[in-house]
């Protein structure tokens, strides 16, 4: 696996979750992690360099150890499925953090995404340590108003996707950018644009439309027990800023921020600076660096310095020309590693290792 120190691409794997869906997810940055649930619209080979997302992805990944994931249906996950209910949402954000083998984690909840990290804490409390929900809901759009005006409007959005999302002309997904990011330059509109036709097919755009309408965890909310931050733009035209308040007051002890912009998706604009602070300032509350649990682990010098390449994003062989080392001994080192940090995958070596702040130099 490649760990983003720059600004290239992080490497992409792929989990399994319980239906056999394949569901592609990265890492990328150092210190602690972040997980962040799958949001619609994403595209985990191209959002990196889209301008869209990027400034979320580097700023992010620059203090922490940023997992995310494309959700079924969309980007590198398995396109054709059968299945896009709610609960199979939780069970790939589950598979991702199986296959790395994570403990402990905060967890970053993003629109639709946040109803899927509300349903995650609940089911695993013991891992969440941090909940940060953003433009997020707890009700979708028919749930919180099924008048005969909002029903008119959601079938209208529904056909405007289904007979425009795939067109190579972006008009009809205009009407959605617009509504994501208002206050977007023309370069944005055209990014988000292009990102919506390729991040998922026409038919698969409407069957997630239609489960968000319908999405619900309202009542899941007052369940929730670790320290949680909502943040939401005051004038998000996509998700009502009442919804944001709402989870807040439903969630014991959450904290709510609102922030000056008309954005659903936040760029680089004042209110982005403003996400960023409260983001870490919550998170280093109570956060207690892990550098002790590997640099005063039972490793030698030796696989401390292979733990290192590693996490810089080396292969073996590439280790082995660094180090001056056979590949074989290479594979034992790394075998030993994984033996005195209690891990079985290089994944989770890496998440372990970027956290105690290695892997810090750049690929040669």
């Amino acid at each position: 696996m490649k760990i983003n120190t720059d600004k290239t691409e992080p490497a992409i794997q792929f989990a399994k979750s319980k239906d056999g869906v394949r569901i592609a997810y990265s890492v990328s940055g150092q210190g602690p992690v972040l997980v962040k649930a799958a949001n619609w619209l994403s595209h985990i080979e191209f959002d990196w360099g889209s301008p869209v997302w990027q400034h979320w992805l580097n700023d992010i990944s620059s203090q922490h150890t940023l997992v995310r994931y494309d959700e079924r249906g969309c980007g590198l996950s398995d396109r054709s499925v059968d299945d896009l209910s709610f609960e199979s949402w939780v069970d790939d954000l589950e598979a991702v953090i199986e296959t790395i083998g994570l403990n402990q984690f905060s967890l970053l909840g993003v629109s639709q995404g946040g109803a899927v990290a509300i349903a995650y804490a609940i089911r695993h409390p013991e891992k969440v340590s941090h909940l940060i929900l953003y433009g997020a809901y707890s009700r979708g759009r028919l749930i919180r108003d099924n008048s005969k005006a909002s029903l008119e409007e959601a079938a209208t959005m529904r056909q405007l996707m289904k007979l425009g999302w795939g067109r190579e002309h972006d008009a009809f997904r205009q009407v959605f950018s617009s509504q994501f990011m208002p206050g977007g330059t023309l370069e944005l509109l055209q990014a988000f644009n292009e990102l919506q036709r390729i991040s998922c097919s026409p038919d698969t755009a409407v069957k997630f439309l239609d489960q968000f309408n319908q999405i619900d965890v309202l009542d899941m909310a007052s369940s929730i027990r670790c320290p949680t931050l909502v943040m939401h733009s005051r004038g998000d035209l996509r998700v009502p800023f009442e919804e944001g308040c709402l989870i807040a007051s439903r969630i014991p002890g959450a904290l709510f921020f609102s922030l000056e912009s008309n954005n659903h998706i936040i760029l680089q604009e004042p209110a982005w600076q403003v996400f960023m602070s409260k983001l870490n300032d919550f998170l280093k509350e109570g956060y207690k660096e892990k550098i002790e649990s590997v640099q005063m682990s039972d490793l030698t010098k030796r696989e401390h310095e292979v733990l290192d390449k590693i996490a810089s994003g080396l292969g073996n062989m590439a280790i082995s020309e660094m180090l001056g080392l056979q590949e074989k001994t290479v594979r034992n080192h790394i075998t030993n590693i994984f033996n005195k940090l209690n891990v079985n995958t290089r994944a989770k070596a890496i998440v372990l290792a970027r956290e105690a702040g290695l892997g810090k130099n750049k690929k040669p």
